[in-house]
């Protein structure tokens, strides 16, 4: 007999009783869930963590080739459907995978990649749209990016200023304009890019570094986060194709609305996880630290 789902009505967190039930707490988790967990925790202790200071200069081709190696052990196709060549193992082994990716500046790298930089496609792409990027983006060959924050438009994302015009043949959107402060931007090789068609109609685009016209600006010099990359990313009569379009003409907004929400649920669950990386550092200092008399 098949079974209706309980529908909450909107605010009522304000009045539901909280209970155990509400949370997943580490004892309810699986074998399978404790396995992959440990499996990225290991993969950070033995191949990220000893490279911190060359991750923090940025030794070119370090940070991509990492990246590859963690698509290698299967850490980057958590949360790709298994029919384009993904795991598929749901939001919580999602999160606690990023809960165990500790080293800040890499984080933000594979966070920018397996979340606003795939998830776009995993979401709102075509089948063929999915077909052609996820495979790659799940083992590493390919390396994504999210690009939507411009100069003058940060935080008002639907102010964007790059445009799409549509070629006389119909074949192409020529893209032109830039974004700023982008993750990833010195090595990716796929973009997720916001664009206005008709100056008014906010629309995603999956974009291909290696296109004529696609270039990058010299790296940010950040305070912290140093070992990822954070570029501008110029956009000069690029040709994307039709099919290239992601989702719905002048419905971006959507896309880009939803995946940073999506975004900021894992960036807690990495949060979460360099608060404890913190709190290890400061009990092992407070235990082997003397005081003089």
């Amino acid at each position: 007999m098949a079974t209706e789902s309980k529908v909450e009505a909107g605010a009522s967190f304000l009045t539901t009783p909280v209970t155990e039930a509400h949370f997943l707490t580490a004892e309810k988790l699986n074998d399978e869930q404790r396995e992959i967990q440990q499996s990225a925790a290991n993969f950070v202790a033995r191949e990220v963590m000893p490279k911190s200071d060359a991750i923090d200069a940025q030794e070119p081709g370090l940070m991509p080739a990492l990246l590859k190696e963690a698509g290698e052990q299967g850490l980057l196709m958590i949360d790709v459907p298994e029919e384009y060549g993904g795991a598929d193992l749901g939001m919580v082994v999602s999160g606690l995978v990023a809960s165990e990716i500790r080293h800040a500046s890499f984080s933000v790298a594979f966070g920018a990649h397996t979340t606003i930089g795939t998830l776009p496609i995993v979401f709102y792409g075509t089948d063929a749209q999915k077909r052609q990027y996820l495979p790659k983006l799940a083992t590493g060959e390919l390396i994504g990016a999210y690009a939507l924050t411009e100069p003058g438009a940060g935080s008002d994302a639907m102010a964007i200023r790059t445009r799409a015009t549509l070629s006389d043949d119909g074949k192409h959107y020529i893209l032109n304009g830039a974004k700023q402060w982008i993750s990833n931007a010195g090595f990716a090789d796929v973009m997720v890019v916001f664009a206005k068609v008709d100056d008014t109609k906010h629309t995603g685009f999956i974009v291909e570094s290696a296109w004529p016209g696609v270039t990058t600006g010299a790296e940010e010099k950040k305070v912290g986060i140093k070992g990822s990359s954070t570029r501008t990313v110029y956009f000069d009569n690029v040709q994307v194709p039709v099919e290239n379009v992601l989702g719905e003409i002048g419905k971006g907004y959507k896309i880009a609305f939803n995946i940073l929400n999506i975004g900021r649920l894992k960036l807690g669950m990495g949060s979460s996880g360099g608060a404890r990386s913190c709190l290890d550092m400061t009990a092992a200092y407070a235990n082997e630290r003397k005081a003089l008399a």
